[in-house]
């Protein structure tokens, strides 16, 4: 029996992918298309999706595989590239220190689908990953033990059966398991359709210029769509608006339409544009009714799907893998109860429900080329609020706030229960890091007293329970016992403030960086305090 069958091979079951690996959790990808994906899309990597990355030691090959678009930054709105009024609607970065740098372990970063996923690819068989192109998944059935799945591979037509404990669908939008399951969605339905044309044009730098933005909004008349560079010097993308509703087919986007309407956006009338593809996407507003069935979860778009203003939508499907990452290897493993499995739709359907809210009146403010509608609430959709303050409230979590939003209008990481921990950058064994890199592969306490209980107290229940759980004295300096609890010097920084607690209180984290618990001070018996609120955490 595989442990677990990922279908779907995309951004986010390549990424759940590596996830696993880096877990230890054998398994298995089936992927029906015949290799990575062609086409350059999903380029936004938000702030905590490039974190998930750098702690599994993706970030270095990302970034070299992002490298064409390094220099650019922002979204620019005009109604022609030539000669055009235009505006910034997000400013490019300045080579200052960017703000993120002060709550973040690294950075965002523009890499289009096609770039990251050999990545993933690479990294996940290298982490044991059976990643297995034109292999598609053609029936499951499950039982109280397992789930029996028949798979053929679509070049020869073999089939073929195989047992998984869990079964996890990243195979999409229009996800195939989501329909077997009679699964139902909720939402606002299709928003706005465009149509994706990739194209080459050699004079098109030069109407570009040096405004390096990584997406271009233009909204003339005749020339509307959005414009995002490839390579900067011939490779673009050109999404144009595509309304089916008055009676436009895919057929009515023809080379001689595409280009035309590609140089009147440029204005610029004899513009090289050699068409090399097209494919349809829609935007729209739906979120699954439920996340797990049985056995069986989805995960990326099969859970979800919302317009691309802000790019949450791949960040938001791979930050679904990472949360059910650590726990499917509890429950594997023997330290989590089934019941941990719950509280992944728990904590994940209101981040997306509320992700979509902000990323729909992104779309409106923004006046999305294509989409059509009317401003509503002022809510606020900075990026890093969005990709870093969302919080979980579930049993997983122990204190949380009941009254606190899923999504704060302002940014707090002050490790409030259910909020992604602080970012510290902090010295450990020598090597400068921030916290962040800390929390994977177990539970992680943060506490402080050179003499204080807190590790042995970790150690203790850890041993009990059978959980992976690593003690580290945060701010303690290089003169403690690091045979009792390593150490982190945090320099002049206060780690206690920062986390909310007094210098004897103490932080749980868990293995994908979200605050289970804290303590303020010390309770009368850290030992017994900290067990129970395992048990508790993890269904046991």
């Amino acid at each position: 029996m595989v442990p677990v069958l990922i279908v779907g091979g995309s951004l986010v079951g390549l990424s759940a992918s590596v996830f696993l690996g880096r877990l230890g959790v054998s398994h298995m990808v089936a992927e029906r298309r015949a290799a990575t994906s062609e086409h350059p899309r999903g380029r936004g990597n938000n702030m905590r999706t490039m974190e998930l990355f750098r702690t599994a030691g993706l970030e270095p090959d990302i970034r070299k595989a992002a490298a064409n678009l390094s220099g650019n930054h922002g979204i620019m709105q005009t109604d022609k590239l030539s000669g055009g009024q235009s505006r910034w609607l997000s400013a490019r970065l300045t080579g200052g220190k960017p703000p993120e740098k002060d709550v973040c372990s690294t950075l965002r970063c523009a890499c289009s689908q096609n770039d990251l996923e050999p990545v993933l690819l690479d990294h996940a068989r290298r982490l044991g990953g059976d990643v297995r192109f034109g292999t598609e998944l053609v029936s499951f059935t499950e039982d109280r033990d397992g789930v029996t799945c028949e798979l053929r591979e679509r070049e020869s037509g073999r089939t073929y059966t195989m047992r998984t404990a869990y079964l996890l669908a990243a195979d999409g939008p229009r996800s195939p398991v989501r329909e077997r399951l009679g699964i139902g969605q909720s939402g606002g339905g299709d928003l706005f359709h465009n149509v994706s044309v990739t194209f080459r044009s050699k004079l098109l730098s030069g109407v570009v210029g040096d405004q390096r933005f990584l997406v271009c909004y233009l909204n003339g008349t005749e020339g509307d769509g959005v414009l995002l560079p490839v390579d900067n010097e011939e490779k673009w993308v050109f999404h144009i608006p595509w309304f089916p509703e008055r009676g436009q087919t895919l057929e009515h986007f023809t080379d001689t339409r595409i280009a035309d309407h590609i140089r009147a956006a440029a204005g610029v009338r004899d513009l090289d544009v050699e068409v090399t593809g097209r494919a349809p996407w829609h935007a729209a507003d739906r979120v699954a009714d439920r996340y797990r069935q049985g056995r069986v979860f989805l995960v990326g778009d099969s859970a979800h799907e919302m317009p691309p203003t802000g790019a949450f939508g791949s960040n938001t499907g791979i930050q679904d893998a990472h949360n059910l990452a650590w726990k499917l290897t509890a429950v594997l493993h023997g330290w989590g109860g089934e019941g941990l499995l719950d509280t992944y739709e728990n904590e994940r359907r209101p981040v997306a429900l509320a992700t979509i809210a902000r990323a729909i009146e992104q779309a409106a403010r923004e006046e999305h080329p294509g989409y059509a509608a009317a401003q509503g609430a002022n809510q606020s959709t900075d990026l890093m609020t969005v990709a870093l303050g969302y919080r979980y409230l579930s049993t997983a979590v122990s204190g949380a706030d009941t009254e606190a939003p899923t999504i704060p209008e302002t940014l707090r990481l002050q490790a409030d229960p259910g909020t992604r921990a602080p970012h510290m950058t902090v010295v450990h064994n020598g090597d400068t890091k921030s916290t962040i890199d800390l929390y994977e592969r177990s539970f992680v306490l943060l506490c402080g007293l050179a003499d204080g209980p807190w590790p042995s107290a970790a150690h203790a229940a850890a041993a009990k329970l059978g959980v992976p759980l690593v003690p580290y004295r945060a701010g303690a300096g290089p003169d403690f016992d690091l045979d009792t609890s390593p150490a982190l010097d945090a320099g002049a920084e206060d780690w206690a403030a920062t986390h909310g607690v007094t210098p004897q209180g103490a932080v749980l984290v868990r293995p994908d960086g979200m605050v289970a618990w804290r303590a303020g001070g010390l309770p009368a018996n850290p030992e017994d305090e900290l067990t129970h609120v395992l048990q508790g955490l993890l269904s046991r």
